[in-house]
């Protein structure tokens, strides 16, 4: 409890607040594009501490809210085989595919499991060897990782009946795109636990590129306040960079054997993000030396997918509205009975709002 306190002191708190009001004197808007940070963001009340001239908006932080559709079509459609075994994170499960989820799929017979880890996924493979077994690959740099690792397992291991269909994504094509697209930044609060794995280096090009400055944050109280201070700064000295806040966990270089690992497994190619439509090199397919644990490859019919109608998830991710703009929010969309993708994941936005700022 003791490193909890440290992080959540109300004196340091109350000291950070007072820093940013005395030096904040410019319009600023500051983007988190991590969803823990969303979630850690509406759970301690930021906002209501900041001075109107500081906006806090949400990014496309959370994996589950930006994949696409089709992806829940793709996995829904190899669900209904009889020869497959799905595995996937719980988060995942409830997220609406154009007609159906997983959910409803294990309860009309499909053999969908919720999984915590790679490893469990591999153990079923090994249990079920008549059976094709998918793992669902969703998020960013931090899941990545284990995704790689378990396709490197299954090839020495020449466990032939495991498959990953990959969603993953790598987060800095899409800060240069919504900036491109005119969203109103002036800085990044910039994700904690991507950054342990990929660095800072990442980050460079968006201080040189756009004049926008990255802060890479942790999740407490007084991690996400003085990254708040420090983007402050930067904006008011017109000096943009990339700056580490959360130093107890994120090093300049990063995991330099988890990346290797990714580079591995994976290549860069174009994939769509959901409000910013498909973005070049920002997604991660499985390269020829593992093609034959790529699920992409199974033979399955996919219905032509369809977006919800009302929903506004994507303008959501983008920054450009807020939760209680969207009409179906906490009505007809909610933790319960979730419409859109932002409602169904811990991390989205729209979840982090219904839970402690309706």
């Amino acid at each position: 409890m003791k490193y909890i306190d440290e992080y959540r002191n109300r004196e340091l708190v109350d000291k950070l607040v007072q820093q940013i009001k005395s030096i904040s004197k410019k319009e600023i808007v500051l983007m988190e594009v991590c969803g823990g940070h969303t979630w850690a963001i509406q759970k301690f009340g930021i906002p209501s501490l900041m001075p109107q001239n500081v906006k806090l908006i949400s990014g496309p932080g959370c994996p589950v809210c930006v994949t696409d559709r089709r992806f829940l079509d793709h996995a829904i459609a190899l669900s209904r085989r009889s020869d497959v075994i799905i595995t996937t994170y719980g988060d995942l499960i409830r997220v609406p595919g154009s007609s159906s989820t997983l959910n409803e799929e294990k309860s009309q017979g499909a053999d969908v499991r919720i999984v915590y880890s790679v490893l469990d996924a591999l153990k079923i493979a090994h249990e079920n060897p008549t059976k094709k077994v998918i793992f669902l690959g969703v998020g960013f740099e931090t899941t990545t990782p284990p995704s790689a690792a378990g396709l490197i397992n299954a090839k020495k291991e020449n466990l032939n009946n495991f498959f990953l269909l990959s969603s993953h994504k790598v987060m800095p094509p899409a800060m240069g795109a919504l900036i491109d697209e005119g969203v109103a930044i002036n800085g990044y609060i910039a994700p904690g636990h991507v950054s342990v794995i990929t660095g800072t280096s990442i980050y460079e090009p968006i201080p040189v590129n756009y004049h926008v400055g990255c802060v890479v944050a942790g999740f407490e109280p007084v991690d996400i306040l003085q990254s708040i201070y420090m983007l402050i700064k930067q904006h008011e000295n017109n000096d943009y960079k990339v700056e580490i806040q959360y130093k107890r966990a994120v090093t300049a270089e990063g995991n330099v054997k988890a990346r290797e690992a990714i580079n591995q497994v994976f290549k860069l190619r174009d994939d769509w993000w959901r409000g910013l439509g498909t973005l070049p090199l920002s997604g991660l397919g499985i390269n020829d030396t593992y093609a034959d644990f790529d699920a992409e490859k199974i033979e399955v019919d996919i219905e032509e997918t369809k977006e919800d109608k009302g929903c506004i998830c994507g303008e959501i991710l983008k920054g450009l509205k807020n939760p209680n703009d969207c009409k179906l929010f906490g009505k007809a969309c909610s933790t319960s009975n979730p419409v859109g993708a932002c409602m169904v994941s811990h991390e989205g936005a729209c979840n982090a709002y219904f839970r402690f700022n309706k």
